[in-house]
C-alpha cells in the first residue's frame, strides 16, 4: 500500500490508531507537539511541523482534544494546508464543535482541499484493538476513498451527509453517555445506600435490560468506584458538554440533563479530580448521597 497519510496528536488515543495505521501498511507521518512521541513511533516518519507532515500525503488525520488545537495545527506558514496540494483530505477525528467544523470545511474547500470529520467512539483500549465506531460525515466521494483508512482503525462506519452533522451525531452520542452515568451513579448510590452490593446491583442491571458496553464498562467503575487512571478524563468530558450545551443553544434544543451532567463535571474537577474517569463525576453523585468513604 503506497498511500501516505500525516497524522497529528499522538496521545492516548492518537497513539494507537497511528501504529493501527503503520501496521496497514501506510505510509505515516507523525507530529505531535511533544517531538519525543513521534520520534518514538515505530514504522513513522517523525516531522517537525504540521505543514511537513501534510506534505505530499493524500489524506492527513487530526486526533487533537479541542477546536482550538485542530484550528491551531491546521492554519498559518506551518500549518497542515500549507502543506497540502489540491485534492488532499483533511479527517478531523476530534470531537469539535459544530461551529469550527463547519469553519475547518469552509476552510479546506477554498484551498481546494476536502475536510471529512470523523470523531470516533470508543476508548483508547478500543482504538489498540482497531474497534473504534467511525462516523465520517462529508462529501460522498471523499468517504468512499477514505474508507480503507476507516477500516485499518476501526470496525465499522456511520456516514453522515456533511461534516457538520457527524460533529452534532458524535456530541450527541457523548451527551448519552453522561446521562448513562449520571443515571447509573444515581441508581447504585440508591442501592448501596439502602443495603444493596453494587457490584451485584450492577449485575443484575447489565443481566437484564441494560446490558451495553456503555452500562457494562462505566458501571463497573462506579459500583467499585475506581476512576483512575482514565481512559477518557474528566477534563475532556466537561469540554465535551460545554460544547453539547452549544450546540443546544443553537438548535433551541432545552437539555436539563446535561446542564446537571456539566455541573456534576464542574463540582468533580472543583474537588480536585480533574484525572479521574469521565464516570468519576458519579463520585459528586456518591458524596451528596451520604456514601463519602470511597472503596478502592
Amino acid at each position: 500500500m503506497s498511500t501516505t497519510i500525516g497524522f497529528l496528536g499522538l496521545g492516548g488515543m492518537g497513539l494507537p490508531m497511528a501504529a493501527n495505521l503503520v501496521a496497514a501498511g501506510f505510509r505515516v507521518h507523525a507530529w505531535n507537539r511533544s517531538p519525543g512521541k513521534a520520534a518514538a513511533l515505530t514504522g513513522a516518519t517523525a516531522c517537525r511541523t504540521p505543514r511537513e507532515a501534510a506534505l505530499g500525503a493524500e489524506f492527513v488525520l487530526t486526533m487533537l482534544a479541542d477546536d482550538a488545537a485542530v484550528e491551531g495545527v491546521t492554519g498559518g506558514p506551518d500549518g497542515i494546508l500549507a502543506g497540502l496540494t489540491p485534492g488532499s483530505v483533511h479527517i478531523g477525528m476530534s470531537t469539535i464543535s459544530v461551529a469550527a467544523t463547519r469553519r475547518l470545511a469552509r476552510l479546506h474547500a477554498d484551498q481546494g482541499c476536502g475536510f471529512i470529520a470523523a470523531p470516533v467512539f470508543g476508548r483508547p483500549e478500543a482504538a489498540k484493538a482497531r474497534q473504534l465506531w467511525i462516523v465520517p460525515g462529508g462529501h460522498a466521494e471523499l468517504l468512499r476513498r477514505a474508507e480503507p483508512v476507516f477500516a485499518a482503525l476501526g470496525q465499522g462506519t456511520f456516514p453522515q451527509a456533511a461534516a457538520e452533522h457527524a460533529a452534532l451525531a458524535k456530541l450527541a452520542g457523548n451527551f448519552l453517555i453522561g446521562a448513562t452515568i449520571e443515571g447509573l451513579g444515581e441508581a447504585l448510590s440508591l442501592g448501596e445506600k439502602g443495603g444493596l452490593d453494587p457490584e451485584r446491583l450492577l449485575a443484575m442491571l447489565t443481566g437484564t435490560l441494560f446490558g451495553s458496553p456503555v452500562v457494562r464498562n462505566y458501571g463497573a467503575r462506579i459500583a467499585r468506584t475506581e476512576f483512575v487512571p482514565p481512559g477518557f478524563t474528566l477534563m475532556l468530558a466537561r469540554k465535551d458538554f460545554r460544547l453539547i450545551q452549544e450546540a443546544a443553544r443553537e438548535q433551541d434544543v432545552p437539555m436539563p440533563l446535561a446542564e446537571l451532567v456539566s455541573d456534576r463535571l464542574t463540582e468533580a474537577i472543583r474537588l480536585g479530580r480533574e484525572g479521574y474517569d469521565f464516570a468519576g463525576f458519579a463520585s459528586v453523585i456518591r458524596e451528596e448521597s451520604g456514601l463519602a468513604e470511597m472503596r478502592r
